[in-house]
């Protein structure tokens, strides 16, 4: 038992990098993970990594990179006569070749490993970019089946290119671009609090009224868990309720153009205990589960930032650490919404109740300063510490760019 305890605490954690080359194959991009945090401190997750150039190639030129986020929100079919329905803005960018002095002092623990393992330091070249903590979240709307062209949203890509001087936008054949993600953790904690709301509707001609109670077991969820809803009508009316549906609704707003729009993320109905006749009363219990599993179909539905489809969840309730007015991009809400059913004559009666749908934040994440969390710097000497024994990377290609030889070769 002794030995099997020793080898499993000499085991070194594998760390998976992602890796993409350029068409013409001499720039090559590392990046440690294409996930970036924003945890509503003021700080937002490095994005660091490593470039490998062809020093015969370069001759004279210099390499650029830069962090760009497009802001879609119209689709491309639908731009005619110069008209655009995009915006596009270069967040930082800096020259990574030839390198200063400063970068090479400044190097986290995964470029130190990247470079100890390419071999040669001549050729690799670490950059170090920063995402202004007022950015938005990446956010991509689902598209439909006759939809075209790039999905309406927030993207952010990590471009790398060779260039004469800062204003030479470079040829594809040359250039390396990303798809990364910005994305918010929960910096809340979730306490006992039970939101609860209470609605009522009388009737011009008949006494009486129909009283709603929705309560929530929390105000705060995680991707992939059960909401419990708790629904009480009280009927003192001359009505009849006739059914229950409870949805939990995704609000959105795209502050571009000021428009808002909701979509159906999870339902239920029920007419069990119904009708609820006039003088009676009923107490019943809801559990839904919204995903984007359940939701794929549905054209529209906000995604945080679709990379893949293993990793896609439904948008995070956007946060802000001072006021939600202030957010850009795709704002994304989500509420829980009960309607009463009350017959030809009588309506509805609807009750919605704000709740928050986020990522867990890392457990065990005390903070040192404005810097990373120690828990996190633990994690990473852990998982980049040198060792000539044990190859503890692995490369994970992004998706290749598709072009015509034709076009590398020009």
């Amino acid at each position: 038992m002794l030995p099997l305890i020793g080898l499993l605490a000499l085991q070194v954690v594998a760390v998976k990098v992602f890796k993409k080359t350029s068409p013409n194959g001499k720039l090559t991009v590392y990046l440690g993970k294409r996930d970036f945090v924003d945890r509503l401190d003021g700080v937002v997750d490095p994005i660091d990594g490593v470039v490998v150039v062809d020093n015969e190639y370069l001759k004279n030129r210099q390499v650029y990179g830069q962090v760009a986020t497009t802001f879609r929100y119209g689709r491309e079919d639908d731009e005619v006569m110069g008209l655009k329905f995009s915006k596009e803005m270069v967040l930082c960018k800096d020259l990574i070749v030839p390198q200063t002095n400063k970068r090479q002092r400044d190097l986290s623990a995964l470029q130190e490993r990247l470079i100890s393992k390419l071999g040669d330091s001549q050729n690799v070249f670490p950059f170090n970019f920063r995402l202004p903590d007022t950015a938005p979240p990446s956010v991509t709307l689902a598209a439909g089946d006759s939809d075209a062209g790039r999905p309406l949203g927030v993207e952010y890509e990590l471009k790398a290119l060779a260039a004469d001087n800062e204003s030479d936008p470079g040829h594809r054949r040359s250039t390396v671009s990303l798809r990364i993600r910005k994305v918010q953790y929960a910096g809340l904690e979730r306490g006992k609090k039970q939101p609860s709301t209470l609605v009522s509707k009388s009737f011009t001609f008949s006494p009486g009224k129909i009283t709603l109670e929705v309560t929530l077991d929390r105000d705060i969820y995680y991707h992939g868990e059960d909401m419990a809803a708790q629904v009480q009508v009280v009927n003192s009316s001359k009505k009849t309720v006739r059914g229950i549906k409870v949805m939990v609704m995704q609000h959105c707003e795209v502050t571009m153009v000021n428009a808002q729009f909701a979509k159906q993320v999870a339902h239920l109905e029920s007419r069990e205990g119904c009708p609820i006749t006039p003088g009676a009363s009923l107490t019943k219990a809801f559990h839904l589960n919204p995903s984007a599993r359940n939701n794929k179909d549905k054209r529209g539905i906000a995604l945080d930032g679709h990379l893949r489809d293993e990793d896609v969840n439904l948008a995070s309730s956007t946060l802000t650490a001072n006021n939600t007015n202030d957010a850009l991009g795709f704002v994304v809400s989500y509420s829980l919404r009960v309607k009463l059913d009350l017959g030809t004559l009588g309506g509805e009666l609807t009750a919605d109740l704000p709740l928050k749908l986020v990522h867990p934040g890392p457990e065990g994440l005390p903070t040192e300063g404005k810097g990373k969390t120690v828990e996190r710097q633990k994690y990473e000497k852990q998982c980049y510490a040198k060792d000539d024994e044990d190859e503890n990377i692995i490369f994970e290609d992004f998706a290749k760019l598709r072009m015509s030889m034709s076009e590398i070769e020009k």
